[in-house]
């Protein structure tokens, strides 16, 4: 995963994403399909700036993420969360939340539909009765330009990232491979990454959805044009 590069990681995003503005999204969202929704568990939550932002506008947010430098970030960033180390497939907290948000493409990490019905399962248990999961999914078959390559930068404090991606595809599993050149104090160094996430049809996914006792609805845009599954617990 991130483990050789989660200092850097909000260095890197910060020009890519609008957190504030999707955080925005989600709590409109969140209070229109459930008016009294203020708990939120923010499932691989990473650095918690989702769940910054999302504080910052009302809501009680915990999370969870399987990267323990992530989830010592997110702790950091917000004290008044509770943040966990645990996989988005099999974790059990006491607490049972308004809503759980899993976003920024994270499900994909599941690698498999098992494997995310799984997880679905896991966030359906953390509702409570009328929750609603949100999950942003990761791309379809097909979708993804394995000739594409990307170089991003992200630059503060003396600290200088220069990123350079590029994907692969084997069957329905992409590997995104990430080169990295570092320069801080320390001096100048190198570093690679590698990240499997699985692809799955939008049917699949609402297949998946459904088979773990959801209802389900599907927004073909979303957050950030990677569109958005709306679900919740009825009973």
């Amino acid at each position: 995963m991130f483990s050789e590069t989660t200092e850097f990681y909000d260095l890197i995003y910060a020009r890519l994403k609008d957190y504030a503005g999707e955080a925005a999204s989600l709590a409109a969202r969140l209070r229109t399909i459930d008016p009294p929704c203020t708990s939120v568990l923010d499932v691989a939550c990473g650095t918690g700036e989702h769940a910054r932002h999302l504080a910052a506008l009302g809501f009680r947010v915990d999370g969870l993420d399987l990267d323990p430098s992530f989830v010592r970030i997110a702790r950091r960033k917000n004290p008044a969360g509770r943040f966990f180390e645990a996989d988005m497939i099999d974790f059990h907290l006491a607490d049972r939340y308004d809503a759980v948000v899993c976003l920024f493409s994270s499900i994909g990490y599941a690698r498999t539909l098992d494997r995310v019905q799984q997880a679905l399962t896991c966030f359906r248990e953390h509702v409570k009765s009328g929750g609603v999961i949100v999950v942003e999914p990761w791309f379809p078959p097909g979708a993804l330009d394995p000739v594409r390559v990307a170089t991003n930068v992200g630059e503060a404090d003396g600290v200088r990232v220069s990123r350079v991606s590029r994907v692969t595809i084997e069957g329905r599993l992409s590997r995104l491979h990430f080169e990295y050149d570092i320069a801080d104090c320390r001096g100048t160094r190198s570093t690679r990454e590698v990240h499997e996430l699985g692809l799955f049809t939008t049917d699949e996914l609402l297949d998946a959805f459904r088979r773990a006792g959801l209802d389900v609805e599907y927004d073909p845009t979303g957050l950030m044009d990677r569109g958005l599954f709306v679900a919740r617990r009825t009973a």
